[in-house]
């Protein structure tokens, strides 16, 4: 099962694509319609900013998680679902 934490303090990140979450969906990301917690069935999505937990990787991905998992502290599992790079310069800017 993969783990992700939270990344606090970047809602004044702003992307071309209108949203976090239409970011997710224009870059490769499944529309999904609930929070991708594994437990979870909130509608309430938002495109949220996580880092892999446990990994040496530092990167900066987005993934759709309902208000209340997108203001969580503590590692959540999502199990197999895709994360997108919040890096602009990959993804949506990419030339």
């Amino acid at each position: 099962m993969a783990k992700i934490k939270n990344i606090n303090g970047t809602s004044d990140n702003n992307c071309g694509c209108g949203s976090w979450l239409n970011h997710y969906y224009k870059n490769g990301g499944y529309k999904y319609e609930y929070c991708c917690e594994d437990k979870c069935v909130n509608k309430d999505l938002v495109g949220a900013h996580v880092q892999k937990d446990g990994s040496t990787d530092n990167s900066w991905y987005i993934i759709p998680l309902c208000k209340a998992h997108n203001a969580s502290t503590t590692a959540l599992e999502i199990g197999s679902r895709t994360l997108v790079s919040a890096n602009k310069a990959l993804t949506c800017e990419k030339k």
